[in-house]
This record gives C-alpha cells, structure tokens and sequence, in this order.
C-alpha cells in the first residue's frame, strides 16, 4: 500500500490539488481488438456469464483516453520514461507503449481523441485492466463533450477501474478537481474503483509533478495487484 500513503501524503501537502477517492467498498500500427464472443444457449447470455467473461478476459493493459489537445502523449512520456518532454505531437492515431523491467510489465495503449477516432474507443475496453482518462481542465467548454464519452464507455463495463487526471492544473484558470468531479458528474459512474488526480507537464521542469509521480505509482500498483 505504499503507493496509497504516498498519495494521502501529497494530497494533505498539495492543499488538494491532488486527491484520491474510490467507491464500492512513437505512433503504431493499431493493435487488432478483441474478438466479440457469441452467444450461449438459446441465442441470450445470462448476466453470471457475462460476469464470468468478463473477469477472465481482463487483461494488464492501461488504456489510455480523451478528447484531442488534452495531453495524453505528454502524460503517457512521463509514465514511460520518468521524465517530462519537451515538446509532444498529438497522437492521429494509435501510441502503444510496454514498459518491462525486473518483475514489472505494463502495456500502455493511447488511442487518439480526434472525433473519427472516439468510435474505435469502446472495441478495446475488456483489454483493459484500468482506464485513464485525461481531461484538458483549463478548457470547461469541452467538459460537456468529455462527460458524454467517458459515462457513454463507463456503461459498458460496470466494474472497469477508472482513473481521471484534471490535466494542465499549472495553466491560469484550471478547473478545480473538486469542480471537474462535479462537472464530469462523477459520483454518477458506479460500484467501480474511482481515482481523481490533479495533474500537469510544464516544458523545463527537471522532475515529474508530484501528480504525475503519484498517478504513475497507482497505475504500477494498480497492474500489479491485477496479476
């Protein structure tokens, strides 16, 4: 639990720039997705089946979501490498990324947000252990648009892990995570584990924010206690 301490910790030094909460007790090629499964008996599939499908076709890949502009690439560096870059070009289509080093492997794949490219979102859902969702929090005007896809992928998988970064927290007039839960309306997402992250990548800084830092320890402890 040592990544938990570290985000209870930041949050009460932060002010609650970064906090975590829970519910219920580059370019390449785009990686072929998961095959749809037919039917059982009599044409309908029983909600026990579906349950137990969907448990055994969980996977250990992180799967990387949101609107265009709103700094994924940027994000998905940091997880990667450790460090912040410089400068990032938005994703056009698909950035798959695997980290493996001693007993850690963790399968990043970033899909871009480009409205032609929302649609193929859901087909990669149940390759998911969690889903990180990053928001462009200096931008209200696109929360509508974000809130919309984020519950419309949420309602097909009610028990996907879900990880909300309010991204861009360093620029003038970013939105609260207090008041991007409330416009994300989060409290509406269901039994699922729930984590809201205060995060930014600033060109010049030497280290990672302490949000990055803690996002990327929970998705690490995160993939581990999946296996």
């Amino acid at each position: 639990m040592f990544g938990l301490r570290v985000l209870a910790a930041s949050a009460a030094v932060a002010g609650g720039v970064a906090y975590l909460m829970w519910t219920s007790s580059g370019q390449k090629r785009a990686p072929e997705p998961p095959e749809e499964t037919g039917p059982v008996e009599g044409g309908e599939r029983t909600e026990a089946a579906a349950e137990v499908q969907n448990k055994q076709s969980r996977g250990t890949q992180v799967l990387v979501l949101g609107l265009d502009g709103a700094g994924k690439s940027s994000l998905l560096h940091c997880f990667a490498t450790g460090s912040p870059e410089q400068d990032m070009q938005p994703t056009q289509g698909f950035n798959a990324v695997s980290i493996s080093r001693e007993d850690l492997h963790i399968e990043f794949l970033e899909i871009g947000g480009k409205e032609e490219l929302r649609p193929y979102w859901q087909r990669y859902l149940s390759k998911a252990l969690l889903l990180v969702f990053v928001v462009d929090s200096a931008d209200p005007r696109l929360f509508p648009v974000a809130k919309k896809h984020l519950h419309e992928l949420l309602a097909s998988d009610p028990s996907l892990p879900l990880m909300v970064l309010a991204n861009k927290q360093d620029l003038p007039g970013a939105c609260s995570i207090t008041d991007l839960h409330e416009a994300l309306f989060l409290s509406g997402v269901g039994e699922r584990r729930l984590f809201l992250l205060g995060t930014h990548v600033k060109k010049g800084e030497a280290e990672l924010s302490s949000g990055v830092q803690d996002a990327r320890d929970l998705i690490t402890e995160m993939v581990c206690g999946g296996r």
